[in-house]
């Protein structure tokens, strides 16, 4: 497992904004993750590990697009119908039929191969047969309903850039190309431990002023939606020793600990005393609400995150801060989501200077546009409850009814 060394977050100035951290951690990280090949089938979710070039051309011959008959174009009257004999069938996967330098027409199925020296294609829903002749309507063009081979991937081109994350399309290509296993980045290991003496894991008795842990399960979720490989550490209570120990531990057998909780300024705060015992840690005041307090560091060369225990925080800093982080550790092509503009049914007062992000559902207004209302109920039910995030820019100020703001669906951002 590669190594980083304690000054990689080094510089990190108070107040960022959440373009600045991605920046920072674009230039300062190096990837982490090596290069494996693994079968097609289990490539989805995968980061592609190297460029992946076409092997053949995509299609790999001129075929027809359509169910139809395939003539020459020269053998076409200017600016009437034409009659032609058919002389020949071509469905797909057949040797194509020729047309022996002879006037006439084949009838073509949809990809298959084209005759040789045909080049234009008449949809069968547009001629008329009789007596084995076909009788074809003027107008359409040269090359009509005709694919070429390459049009859509040239042989030797690259079908697949490096650093893409493949899903079901990519692994559509993959397959049309006869590839039947594919390079790409191993997923990274991330420990994730909570933080906290009052933390108690669901299904344990509640004591007197103890919460379940929320965070840990909905940052494993997340983690594992991104494609990395995460390892449920549990709740590490607040105590300075245990902590370090435990973090250091983790530190050895993964590629990013991740914790929430504890991160904070306060002297019950442990999590940046024990990290700053373990290794090196910067402590990041981001102009983002919620989330402002974020400390990353670096423990025996191996990158540590610390979450605010905030649930809504937690998940928004790990979908907007660490989700740039992993993508360069795993070796991703990284590029910030981008906002739908819908239009907001709500007023919102906001301070510039910095970056929120509101729970909100969408609804169909009165006039079919779709517009955001601001999710009701607490912080983790207005979550649930939410089909997304509406995102406010640094520099906009209160939000009043009709005006439009950017949406992010949550699975757009997983």
């Amino acid at each position: 497992m590669a190594r980083l060394s304690d000054d990689c977050f080094d510089g990190a100035r108070p107040a960022m904004t959440v373009a600045e951290a991605a920046s920072l951690i674009g230039t300062r990280l190096p990837v982490l993750a090596g290069i494996e090949p693994v079968p097609l089938a289990l490539a989805d979710g995968r980061v592609a590990g190297a460029e992946i070039r076409a092997p053949i051309a995509l299609p790999p011959f001129d075929n027809a697009a359509v169910d139809g008959y395939a003539v020459r174009f020269s053998d076409l009257a200017a600016g009437s119908g034409t009659v032609l004999p058919v002389r020949g069938r071509i469905p797909a996967g057949a040797e194509p039929a020729s047309l022996d330098g002879r006037a006439g027409a084949v009838r073509i199925f949809t990809g298959a191969a084209m005759p040789p020296g045909a080049d234009t294609v008449f949809m069968q829903e547009d001629v008329r047969v009789e007596g084995g002749a076909v009788h074809l309507p003027p107008g359409l063009a040269q090359g009509a309903n005709r694919r070429l081979a390459g049009e859509d991937v040239a042989r030797g081109s690259v079908a697949i850039p490096a650093g893409r994350r493949l899903g079901p399309p990519e692994l559509a290509l993959a397959a049309a190309l006869g590839l039947d296993a594919l390079p790409v980045r191993k997923a990274l290991r991330v420990a994730v431990f909570s933080t906290g003496d009052e933390l108690r894991e669901p299904g344990e008795v509640l004591g007197p002023a103890a919460i379940y842990d929320a965070n840990r399960v909905m940052l494993l979720a997340l983690l594992r939606r991104l494609g990395t490989l995460p390892h449920d550490l549990g709740i590490l209570r607040d105590d300075p020793a245990t902590l370090r120990a435990r973090i250091a531990e983790a530190a050895g057998e993964h590629d990013l600990v991740l914790t929430s909780g504890g991160v904070s300024v306060g002297e019950e705060d442990h999590v940046k005393a024990a990290v700053e015992a373990a290794g090196s840690l910067t402590f990041w005041r981001l102009a983002i609400k919620p989330g402002r307090p974020v400390a990353l560091g670096i423990v025996a060369g191996t990158p540590f995150v610390g979450l605010p225990g905030n649930p809504v925080a937690a998940y928004v800093t790990l979908l907007f801060v660490v989700r740039p982080l992993l993508a360069r550790l795993g070796g991703e092509t990284y590029a910030p989501p981008i906002g739908l503009p819908v239009r907001a049914a709500f007023a919102h007062p906001k301070k510039p200077g910095r970056r929120e992000f509101l729970r909100v559902a969408l609804r169909r207004a009165d006039d079919g546009s779709v517009e955001a209302v601001k999710n009701p109920g607490g912080a983790l039910t207005a979550l649930a409850g939410s089909d997304g995030l509406a995102d406010l820019p640094e520099d906009a100020g209160r939000v009043a009814p009709g005006d439009v703001v950017a949406f992010h669906p949550h699975a757009g951002l997983w």
